[in-house]
């Protein structure tokens, strides 16, 4: 697999975001993926807005989210089920404003590919959206697929064997969050200026249609809650 960053000009509000992409990618192959940082997206599609005091952000995040907990450092919330720190409010190389997360990230991404599609004249592209994450009891952020077009975003590995011939029950890969952790390491979080990345060689299956909720676990079935619901009592030692 190779993952190559784009250098880019600064992407402007309300700018088209199909224009931008091929000014700076002229081609793309066959069983390629796109990924696409969320801010542009975003940006695309005039998600910005102006907080003037803290009310109003406060106002903003929960109108954003599904739930939401005040916490002294953040407001943790879950947005499009995933859990996040302000509803994904973003105010980094934003020009001195606040760029919402796209209004639904998966619809962005088929939009964008079935344009692309005819664009490049392809049969097989991906399209993935990603943005960052912080994981719980880690330090620095990772990327994580915020939507996702062309490909399965889970590889599942119930029913085979392993290399002692042992039946896998529960085994899967999150395909999506693994390609866009990649590639937001290389496409950086500072002033690296390469909002989009191509990935080829993925070991992955190409598909048209997709499920927006197969990485969607139940709370109740999310192996790390008794954890969370205990965390006062928890004590970490550096060691």
């Amino acid at each position: 697999m190779k993952i190559a960053a784009i250098n880019t000009s600064i992407f402007k509000k309300d700018e088209s975001l199909i224009d931008f992409i091929q000014t700076y990618l002229p081609a793309l192959q066959e069983k390629s993926v796109l990924v696409i940082t969320s801010k542009i997206v975003s940006l695309s599609e005039g998600r910005v807005e102006i907080i003037k005091n803290k009310k109003t952000r406060e106002q903003l995040i929960k109108a954003e989210s599904q739930w939401t907990l005040k916490t002294k450092y953040t407001w943790l919330t879950i947005r499009d089920g995933m859990p996040m720190s302000s509803a994904g409010i973003d105010e980094s190389n934003a020009d001195g404003k606040i760029i919402l997360l796209p209004q639904d990230s998966f619809r962005s991404a088929n939009i964008i590919r079935n344009k692309l599609k005819k664009i490049y004249q392809l049969q097989n592209l991906g399209v993935l959206i990603t943005d960052s994450r912080l994981l719980p009891l880690r330090a620095g952020i990772v990327g994580v697929a915020l939507g996702y077009a062309g490909f399965s975003g889970v590889r599942k590995y119930q029913g085979k064997a392993d290399i002692f011939g042992r039946i896998l029950k529960l085994s899967r890969t999150d395909v999506a969050d693994s390609l866009a952790t990649a590639a937001v390491l290389l496409m950086g979080e500072g002033a690296e200026q390469q909002p989009l990345a191509v990935v080829t060689n993925a070991p992955i299956e190409f598909r048209n249609r997709i499920s927006r909720h197969e990485l969607v676990i139940n709370i109740k079935e999310d192996i790390y809650r008794p954890l969370f619901e205990k965390i006062k009592n928890i004590k970490l030692k550096n060691k």
